[in-house]
């Protein structure tokens, strides 16, 4: 719903109550046991909104269809959140956002001032420090610019690339400035992912979250009182993790046979676990769809198949994908766990990819930080990491005070390690958008590497891995002949 068009035209009509999603899902609510048309109910509980509001709390939260609630929708112009705040709005999986990106927008000076910082009597290193990192933004932008388009000659004589490489200055300048950045989305939600949203956000103990979390709050309840009822945070989502942190030493003793300092532990893009037998469950998966055998028999037959008769079989589920399909839902039935260390600028996109399972540790300056090369080419390399190392000081200073919010004045250069999940399908998905030319260097780079790892131990499940522009080399690397259901001329 959005609700200043709602109010306009509430002032511009009769008075009325029945402009709210909970008619939707009372009315919804009954189809299952209403013999009544669709539209007859949702007509019948727009004339009697408490009616509806009634049903809704017995339906929902006395009967336990929670479902029910997903048919209200609501959307919220969320403005002047930290990109910290953005990532916890974000872990929210069943929700949409468009986010103002940092890539294609000129960043001002503006950012989030925590309350925690207020309270510590840090407030003034954190400004300073803050501002410096911008000033850097904007003479690493002045630089970026014009060493880009010398760069890139070629592609600057046509004037509709100069945005692009417009872009890639601020993509890379953008590197420099900190999590504190004001930045804004839209969110669109439904009711039963935004009564969990307010419940884990009261479990929050940044001070940011929970006055964003009041206000989310207030706005849903005075628009659908019926749907958002359970909003106390509970000691699972607040204190589970903590829980974990204090765990007695003990339980984590050095065991026999256990390394310490592996040399690529701190690589940025490792695989540490995979599906064994992948290709073979994919393929089995496959045969299970189209025959009538049971599962364990078609995972026998694919295993006593020969590798030519495999990649054959293999090649049939791709032989009619278009470069904008994904593999077939089988295709999720093997799975990938890649252990990342990237920076907060790559975490940023890999973090949309809401299908995978996603879990990370703090940003942690011990990791480093990542440098775009092109900083390094303008000579702005020392002057980068002098920014960096001022804003280590200041976050070990903070971090004494203010514990987690420490992190706000960290950069999107600084690291985290990251523990990603991803099928086999929804790699393709990942790899289709983040391996493609047009996108951002960093998380093609960490991507590229995630498919060169999943080839290896499943060359068959992606034989068609790659992005976009690839994808015709590669349908013609593993058929022999073009692609020819799609326009050449799309992928110019």
């Amino acid at each position: 719903m959005d609700r200043d068009v709602i109010e306009d035209l509430k002032r511009h009509s009769p008075p009325r109550e029945d402009v709210t999603p909970e008619t939707l899902s009372a009315s919804y609510a009954r189809i299952s046991r209403d013999p009544r048309p669709v539209d007859e109910l949702r007509a019948a509980a727009r004339r009697e909104v408490e009616k509806a509001r009634r049903s809704n709390q017995t339906i929902i939260f006395k009967m336990g269809h929670h479902s029910v609630a997903e048919h209200a929708v609501f959307n919220f112009d969320i403005i002047g959140v930290s990109r910290l705040a953005v990532e916890e709005i974000e872990k929210f999986r069943l929700c949409s956002y468009t986010e103002k990106s940092q890539r294609y927008i000129s960043l001002g000076d503006d950012f989030v001032l925590p309350r925690e910082v207020k309270k510590s009597g840090l407030k003034d290193i954190f400004i300073k420090t803050i501002r410096a990192q911008n000033a850097l933004y904007h003479e690493l932008y002045e630089k970026l610019r014009p060493y880009l388009f010398n760069k890139y000659k070629s592609i600057a004589q046509n004037p509709q690339n100069h945005t692009m490489l417009d872009g890639w200055a601020k993509e890379d300048a953008r590197y420099v400035v900190s999590l504190a950045t004001e930045g804004q989305l839209g969110m669109t939600i439904n009711a039963r992912n935004l009564e969990l949203l307010i419940r884990r956000f009261a479990a929050k103990p940044l001070a940011e979250i929970k006055e964003l979390n009041a206000k989310i709050y207030s706005l849903a309840k005075e628009a659908a009182p019926s749907i958002i009822l359970f909003t106390e945070a509970s000691d699972f989502d607040a204190k589970a993790y903590a829980e974990l942190k204090a765990a007695p030493g003990s339980l984590l003793r050095k065991k026999d046979g256990e390394t310490r300092g592996r040399t690529d532990e701190h690589a940025p893009v490792r695989l540490v676990d995979h599906t064994a037998g992948g290709d073979d469950r994919v393929l089995a998966a496959l045969l299970h769809s189209s025959r009538s055998l049971p599962y364990e028999r078609c995972l026998a037959r694919i295993r006593t198949m020969t590798p030519k008769r495999k990649r054959e079989f293999m090649k049939t589920a791709f032989k009619l994908m278009e470069f904008y399909d994904f593999p077939l839902r089988e295709f999720e039935f093997a799975d990938l766990t890649f252990a990342l260390v990237i920076s907060a600028s790559c975490f940023a996109q890999i973090k949309r990819h809401r299908m995978a399972t996603l879990t990370w540790q703090d940003y942690n300056p011990e990791l480093g930080v990542t440098i775009p090369a092109s900083v390094e080419e303008v000579g702005a390399g020392r002057d980068f990491m002098q920014i960096i190392e001022r804003t280590n000081e200041t976050y070990a200073s903070l971090k004494k005070e203010v514990g987690e919010a420490s992190a706000y004045v960290l950069t999107n250069a600084h690291r985290r390690r990251v523990l990603l999940k991803v099928n086999a399908r929804e790699l393709y998905h990942i790899s289709r958008l983040r391996e493609d030319p047009t996108a951002q260097w960093d998380i093609r780079q960490s991507v590229g590497r995630m498919a060169e790892l999943a080839r290896k131990v499943m060359p068959l499940s992606f034989l068609l891995l790659g992005g976009k522009e690839d994808y015709p080399a590669l349908y013609k690397d593993v058929f022999g002949k073009d692609p020819t259901f799609f326009p050449p001329r799309y992928f110019k």
